[in-house]
């Protein structure tokens, strides 16, 4: 069993060095579930193994294609409508009227904000990321902030009290409706409290950094590539936010009839509305939906790869050791449920993965021992939000390294302070919340 462990935490580690070194997940991920298969003693391929056993192969594929099979429309109804919003101009639109209205002394909280707005209305993070960034580099070098706290404002906005909370057209909101059968705003006033709590604590916090920062003697560093090209035109900005409007009141009306399903009609009526308002100011269209759908696929790939490891993952006695120490944790259930996610979700680098693989295994478990599953939905969602975001992270790496071009050295302090720290305590909050019976 001793082996076991290390194949797992091994792979972890080898799945994390693989990403760091800039491999792609693609390759990393069968390769670190390789490494667990051959220290957990499981047969490579089901030829090798009893019928209906556990083996690398079996196992990583069904957990790939699986993943692909429920969530495929859900991405890519997501990265068109991403896609449309950018190409039209109306995600600049509401960041630039964001702006306007905070002004440049906050620039911090002016892409915390229009990060947040295009989340909780359902543009993809990795959208939301690309959208805004141009903007912050320009409101970072006016205020003179030092720039590698973009990376971290960005995931803030993004990853943490819109991602996870009631409501929210994020696939981590709506990941647990299938185990649980709740629906998008389960625990919403509880979620509500921890939101606000991530929010003004997370805020606080990336101030007093960046305070800090400049108290020492940093400032805005320009480059070559900061030069972007500007549009003369863009939409109105209120208009622009009905798009986003009508994905959140689509998702609302059928949460309750159609579950996860729900979301593919909300974001797709999200794209219709995009056009037809603001059809005028495309730049193109059909290129906007093709790399959308070209993003949709690398995006989903990306992570049913990390999925596939936790396939393997979940077949060891090892991890089956690990779910039974965490599920038997002293105390509220929450808590134990709240553990598993959050760990499977950095043992894969995905929120979404995370909830996969693990909601499968414990919703059965909790639900048997009558745990509320409202209160689990909202816990297990806030939590996948944490360990998530650990330096090997789909997400991480794109936005540190391919979006805003620094290091994990310099960005990823305050990025992972924000992102895993914050989450974190807000997990413990939702449990405290939910055990005192709100």
């Amino acid at each position: 069993m001793v082996l076991g462990f290390i194949g797992l935490f091994g792979g972890l580690a080898l799945l994390i060095y693989l990403t760091m070194r800039g491999m792609n997940l693609l390759i990393a991920a069968p390769l670190s579930a390789l490494f667990v298969t051959l220290l957990n003693g499981l047969p490579l391929f089901p030829q090798l193994a009893e019928e209906g056993a556990a083996n690398f192969l079996t196992n990583y594929m069904t957990g790939f294609s699986g993943f692909i099979a429920s969530w495929y429309l859900m991405f890519l109804t997501g990265a068109i409508f991403g896609k449309v919003m950018e190409d039209s101009g109306a995600a600049d639109s509401i960041s630039k009227w964001i702006v306007s209205k905070i002004g440049m002394k906050r620039a911090a909280l002016a892409i915390v904000i229009a990060c947040a707005v295009l989340t909780y209305g359902g543009v993809s993070l990795f959208v939301v990321a690309f959208s805004v960034y141009p903007m912050a580099v320009s409101l970072f070098k006016e205020a003179n902030l030092p720039r590698r706290f973009i990376p971290a404002a960005l995931a803030f906005g993004s990853t943490t009290f819109t991602m996870t909370s009631a409501g929210s057209p994020e696939i981590q909101n709506w990941i647990p409706i299938e185990f649980l059968g709740t629906n998008a705003y389960a625990g919403w006033e509880v979620s509500l409290i921890v939101a606000v709590f991530m929010m003004v604590f997370g805020y606080w916090w990336l101030t007093k950094a960046i305070k800090s920062a400049v108290n020492k003697g940093e400032k805005f560093i320009e480059r070559e590539s900061d030069h972007h090209e500007v549009r003369q035109q863009l939409p109105n900005p209120i208009l622009s936010m009905i798009p986003l409007a009508v994905v959140l009141i689509i998702s609302f009306i059928f949460h309750n009839s159609l579950k996860q399903s729900a979301l593919i009609i909300a974001l797709t009526g999200g794209i219709l509305a995009t056009y037809l308002i603001n059809r005028k100011y495309f730049s193109n269209i059909g290129k906007a939906i093709s790399d959308g759908t070209i993003g949709a696929i690398i995006a989903i790939a990306n992570t049913s790869a990390v999925v596939g490891f936790g396939g393997v993952v979940k077949a060891t006695p090892a991890f089956g050791e690990a779910v039974d120490f965490m599920t038997n944790i002293p105390g509220s259930p929450l808590i134990g449920g709240a553990l598993a996610v959050a760990i499977i979700a950095g043992l894969t680098g995905s929120a979404s993965g995370g909830q996969s693989i693990a909601l499968p295994l414990l919703a059965p478990h909790y639900l048997d021992l009558d745990v509320n599953p409202e209160a689990l939905h909202r816990v297990v969602s806030i939590s996948s939000g944490s360990l998530d975001s650990l330096p090997q992270g789909g997400y991480v790496v794109t936005t540190i390294r391919s979006i805003a071009g620094e290091t994990h050295k310099d960005a990823y302090p305050m990025f992972g302070a924000l992102t895993v720290i914050v989450p974190a305590i807000g997990t413990i909050l939702a449990v405290i919340l939910f055990s005192i019976g709100l």
